[in-house]
């Protein structure tokens, strides 16, 4: 049985965590099978977005703990996750979690890298980390902190306690909160509502965006300026203007 199931809805690329057993903990294994996938993704002119998914009971409850236990000191600094993780966070294009149930330690982190979060109300999410005598290692205390704010994301990695749904939408956690039963429909809605627009015009407002987080004020909005001055040279945007003044659908062809 494979432990990432690959699904295509037009321009949209779905993910699905299959490790049901183990609550889709992601086990390198699997984190290569995600990076391998959006590199893939990347290069494919006929995805514009992609979904990663687990299942109506669970995103994924954090790391493969029987794989972290057989690491000790000298094995965890040649790890390869961190090159696993930053393969992931290279995706260029817009990104989004549908998240039911746990979404702890590195499941938390995965989805927490991901553009837009949306939850179904049986979702949590935590870093229980500090529980094991570890602390979050792949990015959980750094973006945590950026989306919530530094008393939340504080108590959240200094108790290991979880939100819930609610209180994960209400901290600016998460986008939308839906049933379980139907947040990954929900999700691939969005997506395609994406995939609408012009592909470059996607991966530039990715890219601004992302550099809001990482880069003071007055860089960013640096930033946003020469991505915006960019687009005026593509196709898309003559496209885009074109449709709006003639009153039709636009027609995006990415160049």
């Amino acid at each position: 049985m494979s432990e990432l199931i690959i699904t295509r809805h037009g321009r949209v690329l779905q993910l699905t965590l299959n490790r049901p057993a183990a609550r889709n903990a992601l086990n390198n294994a699997l984190l290569a099978q995600v990076a391998d996938e959006l590199e893939r993704a990347a290069l494919d002119g006929d995805i514009s977005v992609a979904v990663i998914y687990g299942n109506e009971r669970c995103f994924a409850a954090g790391a493969d703990l029987n794989e972290m236990a057989e690491k000790d000191l000298p094995a965890t600094l040649n790890d390869i996750r961190p090159q696993l993780w930053a393969r992931i966070n290279a995706f260029t294009k817009p990104l989004i979690a549908a998240v039911n149930g746990f979404a702890l330690g590195a499941g938390c982190e995965l989805a927490l890298l991901c553009d837009v979060v949306i939850a179904g109300d049986n979702a949590r999410f935590g870093l229980p980390e500090i529980t094991l005598g570890i602390m979050p290692g792949a990015g959980g205390t750094q973006r945590l902190i950026r989306c919530v704010g530094k008393s939340l994301a504080s108590k959240m990695v200094l108790t290991g306690e979880s939100l819930t749904a609610q209180r994960a939408l209400s901290a600016g956690l998460v986008s939308d909160v839906f049933p379980a039963s139907l947040t990954l429909e929900y999700a691939l809605k969005q997506a395609a509502l994406m995939a609408r627009h012009s592909p470059l015009a996607l991966q530039a407002a990715k890219q601004a965006l992302r550099q809001s987080q990482e880069v003071g004020l007055q860089a960013g909005l640096a930033q946003e300026r020469q991505l915006f001055t960019l687009l005026s040279a593509t196709d898309d945007r003559r496209e885009g203007i074109d449709a709006f003044l003639q009153k039709r659908t636009p027609d995006f062809k990415g160049r």
